[in-house]
């Protein structure tokens, strides 16, 4: 009796989790990734300092800060904190996240970034990502990617390719 209260309920519950057909599955539309829109602004570093954390060993690990501007369909301000690994010929792994206060093509509010970087010969190349549920006041629900390229340390001009979900 057991065991077939046991198979009843199995049944029961595979019925309820099985789509009713095996092609139910392939029916349901993919969704469709959501429109994009590129915002472009200039970068500029008002101010910078970066202190070792740890140099007893290879490559010294470093904690930089910075504060920036944006101008552009991204108009605000931003402070950074980053992690960098730099080697003895200068170059640099970085990670980074930083909170920006302004407006993004007229909607006002603060986003959040999670940043990678790669620095070579002075020159760095970014890239980052809007860290979800991080929007606030106008910008809630926004997601993007974008990044920037430039002379380490300097200014540049970044890029968003933005959504709201």
């Amino acid at each position: 009796m057991i065991s077939q209260t046991i198979a009843s309920l199995m049944l029961l519950w595979l019925s309820a989790c099985l789509p009713a057909s095996p092609h139910a599955a392939m029916d349901t539309p993919m969704k469709t990734p959501p429109a994009r829109t590129r915002a472009q602004a200039s970068i500029t570093v008002h101010s910078s300092g970066a202190s070792p954390f740890d140099q007893t060993a290879g490559p010294t690990l470093m904690e930089l800060h910075l504060t920036e501007t944006f101008a552009g369909d991204i108009d605000g301000e931003s402070t950074v904190r980053a992690l960098q690994v730099q080697g003895d010929d200068r170059s640099a792994s970085l990670v980074s996240l930083q909170r920006f206060r302004g407006t993004l093509r007229g909607r006002q509010g603060t986003f959040v970034l999670q940043g990678s970087e790669i620095v070579v010969n002075g020159r760095i190349k970014a890239r980052w990502f809007v860290v979800p549920r991080s929007g606030t006041a106008d910008l809630a629900g926004l997601r993007g990617e974008g990044g920037f390229e430039g002379e380490f340390g300097k200014g540049s001009v970044g890029t968003l390719d933005y959504w709201f979900e």
